[in-house]
């Protein structure tokens, strides 16, 4: 008998050995893909469901169970689940009669909470939103109307001079412009602050918004038209609804407090960031602008537990003089994509063991690799598992060429491991 116990604890102790030498994250792979699993089960019956859920109704449903709890804090101020829920009621009551179902709106403002009531008010009417970078101007302002069909623009106080010298145009293609304020700031753009003051916050009916789709636009979130004209990603609500989810796959929870420094008008914001907070039951600490000097006193402040980053935001945060506070704060998770190795490291060394998870995809993508064990470097995680689930090959690539490395035959080649 103990010669059986001992043969046994042994081939578990071998396993064990193997499983940490050959396959080191498989127990945190398992995890991770059991939690997309749950989720993409949930979408597969959403698809298959004559009552879809989207990203608002969820919104919708959160508000009514914790109604009380904290949202946005946006300058200090807090808006609960339940403030925004009845703020965009007004917002869709101000407009019910103006669009119909399936019309595009554009909306061109900078982070703040109105931004999000617009947002989710449109879309109780059954609207998509087309979001507009608010770093392009003129020409290319034009040209995003003529990419999305908006007949309708909402736009930020602090934004509206930019719109100056096309707003004669926009007139003559009878978009209407409506403007973040209490008064009509100029001849032809209409007020809407003083019209959601005084409309009523009861909801509209669930069957303006309901789709029978997933793959129903929802959202147009446009480039920065840096290469040239601005480009229109068609946003599905099976996009954003996958997009929702991934600060849940991150093992996130309903008491985390997320920092948002990005734009809204970026997915990641809006789609990650807001998207993720409302799945969860989060709250959601928003920046107008991202400020490297302000970022680690907000985070205390706020006893922030995971913070969205994209591109440089990192390096700015390296660059900072060093403090001797700078390991004194509660985040613990950093989700985003575009930390170079070095910068990876660096932070690490001065602002703790942060747990980075990179996300390597593109808004109008069909596939994201998600690098949910915090591997230093890596944009992704690839296994056989998750080849499983989703169908696609890695290959070779030519960094000098810019393109794929192809054999005689003209195929692409799989990379090695």
């Amino acid at each position: 008998m103990l010669s059986w116990i001992a043969a046994l604890l042994a081939g578990i102790l071998t396993a064990h050995l193997a499983q940490r030498w050959c396959f080191p994250y498989f127990w945190r792979d398992a995890l991770f893909l059991t939690r997309v699993m749950r989720y993409g089960a949930r979408l597969e019956f959403y698809k298959r469901s004559s009552r879809i859920v989207t990203v608002v109704d969820r919104f919708v449903q959160q508000a009514q169970r914790i109604p009380e709890k904290a949202f946005l804090i946006y300058e200090g101020v807090t808006h609960s689940y339940g403030e925004l829920e009845e703020r965009s009621n007004r917002v869709a009551r101000v407009f019910e009669d103006a669009v119909k179902k399936g019309d595009t709106v554009a909306l061109l403002m900078s982070n703040e909470p109105d931004f999000i009531s617009v947002w989710f008010g449109f879309c109780k009417l059954g609207c998509a939103v087309a979001f507009l970078n608010t770093n392009i101007k003129s020409r290319s302002l034009l040209h995003c109307f003529n990419c999305c069909g908006a007949k309708l623009l909402v736009v930020g106080a602090d934004l509206l001079e930019t719109l100056e010298d096309i707003i004669p145009s926009l007139q003559e293609d009878r978009i209407e412009v409506w403007c973040l304020t209490r008064e009509s700031p100029r001849p032809g753009v209409r007020s809407l602050l003083d019209k959601m003051e005084s409309a009523s916050q009861e909801p509209i009916p669930a069957e303006r918004r309901s789709v029978r789709c997933l793959k129903t636009p929802t959202l147009y979130i446009f480039t920065s038209g840096t290469t040239g004209l601005p480009k229109a990603a068609v946003i599905t609500h099976l996009q954003s609804l996958k997009a929702a989810g991934g600060f849940w796959a991150y093992s996130a929870t309903g008491s985390d407090v997320i920092y948002t420094p990005l734009p809204l008008y970026h997915s990641a914001a809006s789609l990650v960031g807001i998207g993720g907070t409302i799945e969860l039951g989060a709250t959601c600490v928003l920046k107008k602008k991202f400020s490297a000097s302000q970022f680690w006193h907000d985070c205390r402040k706020h006893n922030v537990t995971i913070f969205q980053y994209i591109g440089e935001v990192c390096r700015y945060l390296c660059n900072q003089p060093v403090a001797g506070n700078e390991k004194d704060h509660r985040v613990r998770m950093g989700v985003g994509n575009g930390l170079r190795l070095d910068v990876w490291r660096e932070f690490l060394g001065r602002f703790g063991e942060i747990r980075m998870c990179e996300i390597y995809g593109s808004t109008e993508g069909n596939l994201c690799f998600m690098n949910h064990v915090g591997k230093i470097g890596a944009v992704g995680r690839s296994n056989f598992f998750y080849k499983l689930i989703f169908k696609y090959d890695l290959v070779k690539y030519d960094l000098v060429r810019e393109e794929p490395v192809r054999d005689h035959n003209g195929f692409c080649q799989h990379v090695q491991k």
